[in-house]
């Protein structure tokens, strides 16, 4: 089982971590967390509808990490758009993103901290021993592939992966490079993601 999750009975998954992967990854975690940032402010009236219509930004993130995380949602991949076709699709992901950044932040936090508490209670649960078991439920299971995939995309965007292609070159980056540590960690998370993945499927 080390390195790769397997299915467990009525659902859910599991996988052997060690200690430097429990860090590893819980760091990642809450670095992803840092990035996404807080939620919006409670109201000061505790009107939960307050929350519910409340706006989201309405220009993309500056930082080219969280525009891979939210990019816009109208957009020509074939090419590069007329002026005032650009303008149509600028001002259409400006409403999208308006009324569903908000949301997609608290999903995408929601799925990093439940990361976090997952590798806490596993930490405090074998305290003393090198490493443990993880155990997910078919909820959690989820969280975690998609939290997996966060994590990938932000180290992607970091590394100015695009396509295939740059993958194939991170292979042959040599040992003094110092992205090396980076393209270990987004190497490593692929192979859990898929592994987590197939097992899901299973």
């Amino acid at each position: 089982m080390p390195g790769q999750f397997e299915p467990l009975p009525g659902g859910g998954a599991a996988v052997a971590l060690d200690d430097v992967e429990i860090s590893i990854i819980r760091s990642l975690a809450v670095q992803l967390l840092e990035l996404i940032g807080p939620g919006p402010a409670e109201d000061a009236s505790d009107d939960p509808l307050a929350e519910l219509f409340a706006e989201g930004p309405s220009e993309p993130p500056s930082d080219p990490v969280l525009r891979r995380l939210f990019p816009d949602a109208y957009g020509d991949p074939e090419g590069t758009p007329q002026a005032a076709e650009a303008e149509e699709q600028r001002a259409y992901s400006a409403e999208f993103r308006r009324y569903t950044e908000n949301d997609l932040r608290a999903g995408k936090r929601e799925n990093a901290l439940a990361v976090i508490r997952t590798l806490d209670a596993l930490s405090s649960a074998s305290a003393g021993e090198a490493g443990a078991v993880l155990k997910l439920s078919p909820e959690e299971s989820q969280q975690w592939l998609r939290a997996l995939n966060d994590l990938r995309l932000a180290i992607g965007s970091r590394l100015e992966i695009t396509d295939e292609d740059d993958t194939d070159l991170l292979y042959r980056l040599p040992d003094e490079d110092p992205r090396k540590p980076m393209v270990m960690a987004y190497l490593w998370l692929g192979g859990l993601q898929e592994s987590l993945v197939a097992t899901l499927m299973a």
